[in-house]
């Protein structure tokens, strides 16, 4: 399942004066994008456990961001926690980006692929949760494997 009809188009509202001259939208998503470390993990669910007395359970996630994956580029933007697509927070050139095999974790529910810019130290993590897992696939197989 991907995105619903109103999510998609209010990104490509969004995404469209942005958008190059012959430039076209070949993938619309939400992920959750880079890492949490284990100690903030921890940090969280100790500070939440501790003011709520033990009743609460609190995790941190991945910063969620809808994606457009273009002929040319892929644009990022605030996902506002799966609300309505905010401001533009990156725009990668396409050429320069290239992605790991995509691969199924948590039970096959989410599917993970590393993003890697041509001259930048480490890869940035693209998390496609249950929801958009199969887009997942395609974005992964439309960019260049890293190698």
């Amino acid at each position: 399942m991907a995105l619903n009809a109103r999510r998609a188009r209010q990104l490509l509202e969004i995404s469209a004066p942005l958008l190059l001259q012959g430039e076209q939208v070949e993938l619309t998503s939400l992920a959750g994008i880079g890492t949490v470390s284990v100690r903030k993990q921890a940090l969280t669910a100790a500070v939440v456990g501790v003011l709520s007395a033990g009743t609460v359970m609190a995790t941190v996630t991945p910063r969620p961001m809808y994606l457009v994956l273009t002929n040319q580029r892929i644009l990022f933007f605030d996902g506002n926690r799966g609300g309505k697509p905010g401001k533009l927070l990156m725009n990668l050139p396409r050429p320069y980006v290239t992605a790991s095999a995509p691969k199924k974790t948590f039970l096959g529910l989410k599917v993970v692929t590393h993003l890697t810019v041509e001259g930048q130290e480490g890869a940035l993590k693209v998390d496609f949760p249950v929801q958009t897992r199969t887009d997942g696939h395609r974005f992964a197989t439309a960019l260049p494997v890293t190698r």
